[in-house]
């Protein structure tokens, strides 16, 4: 507690607090709103509070639902360009999670849900491997298109097939012949070290010290590959103390359904996977088929935890909540890649949307996860403060390494693609069942034919790697809070709804004058 000759501080006078002098509260904002005005982050400024803590001090842990804690309050959007299971995985180790897309079969989904539970931090599971008969123009392919030379030669160039022997950047160094066949001069299995399955990374770590290798394979009894494990993975995964696991020590994941009848069987089979929370992944979620799948799935999976939405007024969460929702996911129409709003009329500012529901939804001690408009740090720290838990982000994580896709190169920028879920592109690989809601079967070949884009497709600039980029969004969001005066997101909600977070509404003067401006050029690094 800060004193100032031995008194504590001065409180100001409720006349000066009531005049506006220091922001407004929460209800002042949003509620007594003569205006009928939505607000998005944009719109809002945070005003500072008293900082008596360090930065470090500052805690980010909180529930994604009811029964779901992170260390870190970023959970990665279920969109194809986004979150397969490397983002999960990365995701996880870093403390937040990620939901796999359900623009895959059922089959594939659930493949990418066991890849992340299988994961062992340091061990690649799903290594890429080549055969003898491959060749050396083979491995120059990959060396140049994932950035790596070291590769497993199984006997039929599969994962989990008897291991022959292993290429390097040694092995190749003196090849000329682009043609000749892996097996002229591979290091061959006897002059490999291996390890065998169930060994313990610390012990990996000492035979790739004795060995003095970049790689090391893991096999089974049958001498089949189920691992490798790299020396260079190791250094950058060796600790992760804010990974997000679940009783089991394994890494925690989400994944999305649909509201469709197959989607019950796809539930089923993400929760044999080893799912921790479903997500039911809708544009408009207060309907009779989301209510009807939500009631499903706790009925059927007691243990997975299930998300709802997307909401964006207390009358939509309420129905979600009566139907058994753990938690909620706020936001319509106001993805960088959405045309939800332009196209149906429909949805809501994401501010505003994030205030009302997650206000409504702690007095059922339901969690928000605030879905969309995130474009920077300071939005996050809107999010958080305007009552949600969680932020999930899209195009924020859609250009880093670990996102589905390649990079490519336009005009001297690197990027990689990235579209909205109601993009035709998109729809045509299964999210249009996101937007069209249908129970009579036979009218598909009616007005539910007809497909209308709520999406656009475009591309991101490169972010680099989620093991710099996310510890970079979490310092500054512990920024923020600690310049507003909030040392743990708890707090957060309590000085909310408590009337001590203050803000304004910013007019778009100030809001270019709270961006850069004013120079000829400049140059914005984030980290």
């Amino acid at each position: 507690m800060t004193s100032i000759n031995g008194e504590s501080l001065w409180e100001i006078d409720e006349e000066t607090l009531n005049s506006g002098a220091c922001g407004f509260n929460g209800t002042e904002i949003f509620c007594n709103n003569r205006e009928c005005v939505a607000y998005t982050y944009d719109d809002l400024i945070m005003m500072p509070g008293h900082i008596n803590f360090g930065l470090g001090d500052v805690d980010i842990s909180t529930n994604v639902t009811k029964n779901i804690k992170l260390n870190v309050p970023f959970v990665s959007s279920p969109m194809d360009t986004v979150t397969e299971a490397k983002m999960a995985i990365h995701m996880a180790l870093m403390g937040g999670i990620g939901i796999i897309h359900s623009n895959l079969s059922i089959q594939e989904q659930a493949s990418e849900v066991l890849k992340v539970k299988k994961f062992k931090n340091g061990f690649i599971t799903d290594p890429v491997c080549l055969s003898p008969q491959d060749t050396a123009a083979d491995v120059l392919r990959i060396k140049q298109d994932l950035g790596y030379s070291g590769i497993p030669i199984t006997q039929d160039g599969k994962m989990g097939s008897k291991l022959v022997g292993i290429v390097s950047n040694r092995d190749t160094s003196f090849v000329d012949d682009m043609s000749i066949k892996i097996r002229e001069f591979m290091t061959p299995r006897a002059s490999l070290s291996v390890a065998m399955d169930g060994v313990k990374l610390t012990q990996a770590n000492e035979m790739l010290k004795a060995s003095k290798k970049g790689k090391l394979p893991v096999v089974n009894e049958n001498d089949e590959l189920v691992a490798l494990i790299a020396r260079t993975d190791m250094q950058k995964n060796r600790d992760f103390p804010l990974a997000s696991k679940d009783k089991n020590k394994q890494l925690i994941v989400g994944a999305a359904i649909g509201t469709r009848p197959d989607d019950r069987e796809r539930a089923a089979a993400l929760v044999d996977a080893g799912v921790d929370v479903i997500i039911v992944d809708s544009s408009q979620g207060d309907s009779l088929f989301q209510i009807q799948i939500v009631q499903h799935l706790k009925a059927a999976h007691p243990t997975v935890d299930i998300i709802a939405g997307n909401v964006v007024t207390p009358t939509q969460a309420l129905h979600l909540i009566q139907a058994g929702a753990d938690g909620l996911r706020v936001g319509m129409g106001i993805g960088s890649i959405c045309t939800t709003q332009e196209v149906c009329a429909v949805g809501r500012a994401q501010a505003s949307a994030v205030y009302h529901v997650s206000k409504f939804a702690a007095k059922h001690g339901v969690p928000v996860v605030a879905d969309g408009g995130i474009k920077s740090t300071g939005h996050i720290t809107k999010a958080l403060c305007c009552g949600a838990s969680c932020v999930m982000m899209g195009s924020m994580l859609a250009g880093t390494d670990e996102a589905p896709g390649e990079y490519f190169y336009q005009d001297g920028v690197r990027l990689k693609r990235y579209r909205g879920m109601g993009s035709l592109e998109a729809m045509t690989k299964g999210s249009e069942k996101r937007y069209v809601w249908e129970d009579d079967k036979s009218s598909a070949t009616g007005a539910a034919a007809v497909k209308v884009a709520q999406g656009v497709s475009g591309a991101v600039q490169d972010k680099g790697t989620l093991r710099r980029y996310i510890p970079y969004l979490m310092q500054g969001v512990r920024h923020g809070l600690q310049d507003a005066g909030i040392k743990s997101l708890t707090e957060a909600k309590e000085m909310l709804h408590g009337g001590q977070i203050r803000f304004e509404i910013r007019s778009p003067a100030a809001q270019k004058e709270g961006g850069v401006h004013g120079l000829h050029s400049y140059q914005k690094r984030l980290y």
